[in-house]
């Protein structure tokens, strides 16, 4: 048995990752706010708090004394990292950060990816994530921290939520169940690769329990290379909504559109986001199991269940640039034929 505390834990992947660990046999404490609702089955001990108070934070972490792994799960921040390392040096057996695929520089220099891709600071998210794996890299160098870095990618499933043009949401759900067309960035056709929170967490716990992952990196990601087309062909699919009508818009005049609202897309999505996974299948543990298909449809049960999905009708914006779009490029057409 392993003592184990996670920053976080009540989270869509922390969720999954306490589900395991108990599953395993391990004592799993949680440090939150416990602000959110529990979905694991089993008993943790809990200490309550808020990490963005770091004083508090690092006091607290004191008193609780020392752990076998502590797995930060809600590290976005270089401050929130500084903290961390004051907290846990010389508290932790093994320290693994939880850091993301969009460290890295895109377009990559080669594909699959590999965990020694240049990482820079292209978007707030992923440059942060950087900084917070520098400082936890540079400790463990130093011989203050026993650090782990696991970078996942695309991770949902029952709990959370899936990705659409946006971000995170549920809109383009009901928009195909209703026969309504869907926005796809460019042609569709960048490669897209999506991992269930099952597959990540044992992962995570591969990590917890094997000593040769110190002072690696990893990436945990989705093995199925699904073309955005066909990424919202399988989630239709498990919605049970017919074949969707794609509208294609080139990145660069959506980005134009609605520059907030289409960051994501320019900075991540027209990219391909095809990872190899050899490193995790060797030391993690890691498998890929869930299809796309299966996963999505879980996960909209959970949604459908929930109450979750977001009437599209409420959103004006697609229909909007979709009406525009088709203007334009009816006018395009027949100034081009006159």
């Amino acid at each position: 048995m392993v003592k184990i505390l996670i920053v976080g834990g009540t989270g869509l992947i922390s969720t999954a990752i306490t589900g395991e660990l108990l599953a395993r046999g391990h004592e799993v404490t949680h440090y939150n706010r416990g602000k959110s609702a529990v979905r694991y089955r089993g008993t943790v001990n809990n200490i309550l708090g808020d990490r963005n108070d770091f004083a508090a934070f690092e006091r607290q972490m004191g008193e609780a004394g020392t752990f076998d792994c502590v797995i930060d799960m809600i590290g976005f921040t270089p401050p929130q990292a500084e903290s961390a390392l004051r907290a846990f040096k010389g508290r932790a057996g093994k320290f693994i950060f939880c850091s993301t695929v969009d460290v890295y520089q895109k377009p990559a220099s080669r594909y699959p990816i590999l965990e020694n891709e240049p990482r820079i600071l292209r978007s707030d998210y992923g440059g942060n994530k950087t900084q917070c794996e520098n400082i936890f890299l540079d400790a463990h160098q130093r011989g203050e921290l026993n650090v782990t870095i696991i970078r996942p990618a695309m991770t949902y499933g029952e709990g959370g939520t899936v990705v659409e043009l946006t971000g995170w949401g549920t809109k383009y759900i009901d928009r195909m169940r209703k026969g309504k067309p869907i926005i796809v960035h460019g042609d569709g056709s960048s490669l897209w690769g999506a991992c269930h929170i099952d597959d990540a967490a044992r992962a995570f716990a591969g990590a917890v329990e094997n000593s040769a992952t110190s002072g690696k990196a990893y990436h945990i990601t989705g093995e199925e290379w699904l073309t955005w087309n066909q990424y919202y062909q399988g989630l239709a699919q498990a919605a049970g909504a017919p074949e969707p009508q794609f509208i294609h818009i080139p990145t660069d005049l959506l980005s134009r559109i609605a520059p907030e609202k289409m960051n994501v897309v320019v900075t991540n999505f027209q990219g391909n986001n095809i990872f190899d996974n050899s490193a995790a299948h060797t030391d993690l543990e890691f498998k890929y199991t869930i299809p796309w298909v299966e996963g999505a449809r879980r996960t909209v049960e959970w949604l459908d269940a929930h109450n979750r999905i977001q009437n599209s009708n409420d959103d004006p914006f697609d229909d909007q640039v979709i009406a525009a779009w088709e203007g334009l490029s009816s006018a395009m057409v027949k100034e081009s034929r006159a």
